[in-house]
């Protein structure tokens, strides 16, 4: 063990190792995220993207082509096709304003949500077993963290977009 200096180099070396294989862990979760994703994807014949916009339906909804490109940060002429293909598969509808005809509300059917929740059922059950090794101050440290980290993966989503 290194003793440690007046101004507690080792403690700060361990620190940024830490911090370092944190983002390492974060990167290789967000690759095995999107093979995941690609496979469920694969299964009901949906690119990523359609997935992502999808899940911001079924959070968000009922929202509008427009809301749905922020929130993605894809460009809304980009939105047509992946809408199309959602309204096509059964995933989603297209509700007219009655005092509007312009104005369109996305809304998620729901029916077709067992069938993405029986493909996600594997990592689903993991996960629960995964918490069940926690303590609930850990489970909300844990929390906390994944909420600050997403908060500011959508800063620099944003960011980017803005360009």
């Amino acid at each position: 063990m290194t003793p440690a200096t007046p101004d507690g180099a080792p403690a700060k070396r361990r620190r940024r190792r830490l911090a370092t294989e944190i983002k390492e862990l974060l990167r290789e979760l967000s690759i095995q995220l999107s093979l995941l994703n690609h496979q469920v994807g694969a299964h009901v014949d949906l690119r990523q993207v359609d997935l992502a916009c999808l899940d911001l339906i079924n959070r968000h909804g009922p929202l509008s082509p427009s809301a749905v490109a922020r929130r993605a940060g894809l460009h809304p002429a980009t939105m047509t096709g992946i809408l199309d293909r959602l309204e096509r598969g059964g995933w989603i509808t297209r509700e007219r304003d009655s005092t509007d005809r312009r104005a369109v509300a996305l809304r998620a059917l729901r029916d077709r949500n067992a069938e993405l929740f029986g493909l996600y059922s594997g990592m689903n059950g993991s996960m629960d077993q995964i918490f069940a090794e926690y303590e609930e101050n850990q489970l909300e440290l844990l929390a906390d963290f994944l909420r600050r980290t997403t908060d500011a993966g959508r800063a620099a989503t944003d960011d980017l977009a803005g360009d």
